[in-house]
């Protein structure tokens, strides 16, 4: 794996770039964010003097999956909050790419729904094209990982015995800032804050099925492309956001998602 730190998508003066974020701004890249995962030398790839003001750019979502696949009910934690049993396989389903919005972006209220809940994931992002994939080799089919909130309008879910309508309306998938190419995800902290208010705090121990059973088990109904992500579910204390509000998902080592709901 390429070694880099954390891959960002951004627009300046209205041109899509490629970088990487460190504590001195965004160094540009020459190349994809896709190609950079394949790098095994950065430094030829970065543009010399090419350096941008973080609070000067426009951060995007760092990534344009052809797909999201979603895990549900995957914390432990979770599943006694509910009282629910462990799932003996990962329970799957697909948020579309129209979704899918960055840093900062705003969440849209659908006037179908009475209840939008927020959902702080670690997402995982394919780097190569996978397909039957064994959990021994999926560390090289894993560019890196980022934070994903699986926005959701509950009340649709309940109500429909597919849960596609709840989960896919436009701007439900922030997703972002960066991606981390160097993190372990096992053993990390994830919360989320409403307002300022923690409604969200757990650690990726409390996984049920691990991100390399996530992409094993994925890997072998359907194919992976360069790009995609995979959400390997939420922690307990999900709830309702509202119009106004604004929303933090937090992954330790990843960084802060930060959206803002509006009607």
């Amino acid at each position: 794996m390429v070694f880099l730190m954390k891959l960002v998508r951004f627009k300046y003066n209205n041109l899509e770039k490629n970088g990487i974020l460190g504590n001195e701004g965004i160094k540009e890249l020459s190349c994809s964010i896709i190609d950079a995962f394949k790098a095994s030398n950065i430094q030829p790839l970065l543009k010399k003097d090419e350096v941008y003001n973080i609070n000067e750019v426009k951060i995007l979502p760092p990534v344009k999956p052809s797909k999201i696949v979603c895990v549900g009910l995957n914390y432990r934690d979770h599943a006694l909050e509910l009282n629910m049993k462990l799932p003996d396989e990962p329970v799957l389903f697909i948020k579309p790419s129209t979704s899918v919005i960055g840093n900062l972006d705003q969440i849209i209220y659908p006037t179908s729904s009475k209840q939008v809940d927020y959902e702080a994931e670690l997402a995982v992002v394919i780097s190569k094209k996978a397909h039957q994939i064994k959990k021994e080799d999926v560390d090289q089919y894993i560019g890196g990982h980022t934070v994903l909130n699986d926005v959701t309008a509950r009340d649709l879910q309940s109500k429909d015995v597919q849960w596609t309508r709840a989960k896919s309306f436009n701007t439900f998938c922030p997703l972002g800032p960066c991606i981390e190419t160097e993190i372990d995800p096992s053993n990390l902290e994830i919360s989320l804050k409403l307002n300022g208010e923690v409604k969200q705090s757990s650690n990726t121990r409390n996984m049920i099925f691990s991100p390399q059973e996530l992409v094993e088990f994925i890997s072998n109904i359907m194919t992976l492309n360069p790009g995609d992500v995979i959400a390997t579910g939420t922690p307990p204390g999900v709830g309702p956001m509202y119009i106004g509000d604004t929303v933090e998902a937090e992954i330790e080592g990843i960084g802060v998602l930060k959206n803002y709901v509006k009607g």
